[in-house]
């Protein structure tokens, strides 16, 4: 964004400002096809509670990348155009692998890539890799992995009802805490995964980071900003566990819902807010700082527009025009040519699935509900629950997809809490050594729980011969295998036991890990690796 070299800026003639915005527009046009699927993930989870943030948070990186703008000067001499184009090149590579592996999350992520990227194209290096921060704050629009974020809300939902019980007892509330289990008595409070905090932790998160860069102080002092987002959420989150015993116990539970529906959502965020205000007031005083609070923070967005107009000095760099070609051309690629071709191997029917399976036996096939196979879009599942005695029992479920780039394995960490169900623990582990192989045996492992029934829950995928925990893992042998050896296909093995009352989870884990081991030499019939 610079005029040529010996003129003034507003003296570029027409043409030149012409011919600069079709290349920046032609380039927002290709990254629209290009990064689809990520923008339409983005569009998905913004809907949700946790996430409905998002849209909010392009709006504040342009604030914020406009103010900065105010600081940079128009007039420039030769700039470094290559920086950008090999960002360029590395968002482009990570928007095509993000679709070839299915995975949206890789091409949103690839997305934010692409916009440094352009920045440094019309900026150049020495002055676009100073707009780092709004580029940054992009990335509190992207959701977290589902194994980090039910990781994170478990944590939360720990942290939460242990102080929100704390507070309870500060108050002379007689209270008893039972893992998510709040006995207050008269009613018993489930502290679920929507009141982990996280629908206040990630907004709180983009504020505090905005905090931290308008704040005029010491890298400490920043630091100090950044990370007092988390202690306030939970803190918030205890406090409206702690007053919600304090209704139940004072005015009834039938004075509950009411005040939930009040303290949830942006009330709470206002709360947490003010408190980041107040954080910023308390750090002013111990720096003995004698300045309002308004200059610290920098909080002047004057004169956005006229730094906005600036887009009319889109300088045509060939650069430019390089990186909206190739844009544009590898999202034409991607839509036109068609993938790699695709084997199907040999395989058993799950039809044919053993019914005797070592000392388990099992029961008549079940079928899932046609809302959920619709869903899973398995091309073949089986659905067995088989008992060992009169108290081990366990679930057997397995699907397999013929090809995975336009279906595949639904995590069990998304599909379980939508049925109601909690996670109260998840971990991914080898339990090879554990089940006396002499070879990995990588599972994902959840405690998950509805009320006070619980349910250990095993869960793998199967990749041409592989066994994966890691499902971003499988997509990446997903790609390997169907550029390599045009292999698609893959499948799911989930196992399921209930964990009665007073029973240990150690004897839980040996009844799946007997049936895991029954079934490791059982299931290449139906899931075959390469030959």
């Amino acid at each position: 964004m610079h005029s040529p070299e010996g003129t003034h800026p507003l003296s570029d003639t027409f043409p030149m400002q012409v011919a600069g915005l079709f290349w920046l527009a032609l380039s927002l046009i290709g990254a629209f096809v290009l990064f689809w699927p990520g923008i339409a993930l983005l569009l998905s989870v913004w809907q949700t509670p946790e996430y409905s943030h998002g849209p909010l948070i392009p709006v504040l990186s342009g604030l914020l990348f406009l103010r900065q703008l105010k600081t940079e000067p128009i007039e420039r001499g030769p700039v470094n155009r290559w920086p950008g184009l090999v960002l360029m090149a590395v968002s482009v590579f990570f928007g095509i692998l993000g679709q070839m592996v299915e995975t949206p999350m890789v091409t949103a992520t690839a997305l934010i890539l692409w916009f440094g990227a352009i920045l440094l194209i019309c900026f150049g290096w020495d002055q676009g890799k100073r707009f780092w921060p709004p580029i940054l704050h992009l990335g509190f629009m992207l959701p977290l992995p589902s194994s980090t974020y039910y990781t994170v809300s478990i944590t939360l939902q720990l942290i939460s009802a242990e102080l929100g019980v704390w507070l309870l007892r500060l108050a002379d509330v007689p209270v008893f805490l039972d893992g998510y289990i709040i006995d207050l008595g008269v009613i018993k409070m489930h502290v679920a995964e929507a009141c982990s905090g996280l629908r206040y932790l990630f907004p709180i998160l983009s504020f505090s980071y905005i905090f931290a860069i308008l704040y005029r102080g010491s890298f400490t002092m920043k630091a100090i900003m950044l990370l007092s987002a988390a202690p306030i959420a939970v803190v918030m989150n205890s406090a409206r566990i702690a007053i919600a015993g304090l209704i139940v116990q004072y005015q009834g539970p039938e004075h509950l819902e009411g005040f939930s529906h009040f303290f949830e959502g942006w009330v709470i965020f206002i709360l947490s807010v003010l408190m980041l205000f107040g954080l910023a007031r308390v750090l002013l005083v111990f720096q003995r700082r004698n300045t309002t609070l308004v200059d610290a923070l920098d909080l002047d967005f004057s004169g956005l527009v006229p730094q906005a107009r600036r887009i009319l000095l889109i300088e045509p760099s060939r650069a430019l025009a390089v990186f909206a070609l190739v844009t544009v051309g590898a999202a034409v690629l991607w839509q036109v040519f068609p993938t790699v071709r695709t084997i199907e191997p040999a395989r058993a029917e799950l039809g044919s699935f053993p019914t005797q399976i070592g000392s388990w036996s099992g029961g008549d096939r079940q079928s899932l509900d046609p809302a959920v196979a619709e869903a899973l879009q398995a091309q073949d599942y089986a659905l067995m629950t088989y008992t060992s005695g009169p108290d081990a029992t366990v679930e057997v479920f397995t699907a397999w997809f013929r090809d995975q780039t336009t279906s595949g394995a639904h995590s069990p960490e998304v599909c379980l809490p939508n049925a109601g169900w909690e996670f109260a623990s998840f971990d991914r582990r080898d339990i090879g050594a554990e089940m006396g192989l002499n070879k990995p045996f990588p599972i994902n492992r959840a405690m998950i729980q509805k009320g006070e029934d619980r349910l250990l829950v095993y869960y793998y995928y199967l990749q041409n011969g592989r066994q994966v925990a890691w499902d971003f893992g499988s997509k990446l042998w997903l790609l390997w295998d169907s550029v390599l050896y045009g292999r698609k296909d893959g499948g799911l093995v989930r196992l399921v036991t209930p964990i009665a009352r007073g029973e240990s989870e150690a004897a839980a884990d040996l009844r799946l890990q007997d049936m895991a081991r029954e079934l490791d030499s059982r299931l290449p019939r139906f899931f075959p690796g390469r030959d």
